[in-house]
């Protein structure tokens, strides 16, 4: 099955080239966004990532900085031409986020979510799907169809990793689930390798693995000082360990993104 050409600003995911996501695990503060997000761009990133709302296991973990998170990530887009993408947890995020960012996120926990799948199908942004860390392709699959149906065919799917008996990971990357998913739907499939391995002496193979099974995009966290990140610093690249990551992998410097201009703020 041929695989559909997604477009969020002039970043194509289906196409030819693997689109390289990456940023912060969480948006902390404007001075580590900002200088993430010119690392990043400079070594071959096409789209910025940044949490807003973390959905932590712990409530007493840092839960993010909400809508100024999302100033932030605008900031940092109109500076450095470059779309972003964040994660929504509810319905009631998906007005408010869709101002700031080009495209939303339904993380692991909220694949099975179908509220909020069916409204972001009726607002027509982009969304990057993730497959919860207990599905199976299909159900991960049937997920997507619950945008799909609203009419928005915007969707990208990522792999992050499954939850099975293996302890030395964070999670199991499912390399079969790129090929699978690619050829059942005909939708792109990106790969998150910080989350399926939960630290970052993984992620260059776990890449590799994925580009070569045919991944149209790897999702990276990236922070300047990882050992002090708020949330998920273990599994997330230096700036200098990312310029060799996105050497390695063969990234090449992006040209500028024509944003959406009504999503400028």
């Amino acid at each position: 099955m041929a695989v559909r050409e997604i477009r969020v600003g002039n970043v194509i995911f289906g196409g030819a080239g693997v689109v390289l996501i990456a940023g912060p695990c969480s948006v902390e503060n404007e001075e580590m966004t900002m200088l993430t997000a010119e690392t990043v761009v400079k070594n071959g990133a096409g789209m910025l990532r940044g949490g807003s709302w973390k959905p932590r296991t712990s409530p007493y973990s840092f839960q993010g900085l909400g809508v100024e998170a999302l100033k932030i990530l605008r900031k940092a887009s109109n500076e450095y031409s470059i779309p972003v993408v964040t994660e929504v947890m509810s319905i009631r995020q998906i007005e408010i986020a869709s101002e700031y960012v080009d495209m939303l996120q339904v993380g692991a926990r909220n694949m099975h979510n179908f509220s909020l799948l069916s409204e972001i199908g009726r607002s027509r942004m982009p969304v990057l799907l993730k497959r919860g860390f207990m599905a199976t392709v299909e159900e991960w699959l049937l997920a997507a169809e619950y945008i799909l149906k609203e009419g928005n065919e915007s969707v990208v799917l990522c792999e992050r990793g499954i939850r099975t008996f293996e302890t030395w990971t964070r999670a199991t990357l499912d390399i079969s689930a790129v090929p699978l998913a690619r050829n059942s739907l005909g939708l792109p499939v990106i790969v998150d390798p910080c989350h399926a391995a939960g630290r970052r002496d993984l992620i260059l193979p776990l890449s590799l693995a994925a580009i070569g099974a045919g991944a149209d995009g790897i999702m990276i966290e990236v922070h300047p000082d990882p050992d002090k990140a708020l949330s998920d610093g273990g599994q997330s690249l230096s700036l200098e360990e990312f310029v060799l990551f996105a050497e390695t992998i063969g990234a090449a410097p992006q040209s500028p993104c024509r944003l959406n201009e009504k999503n400028r703020r």
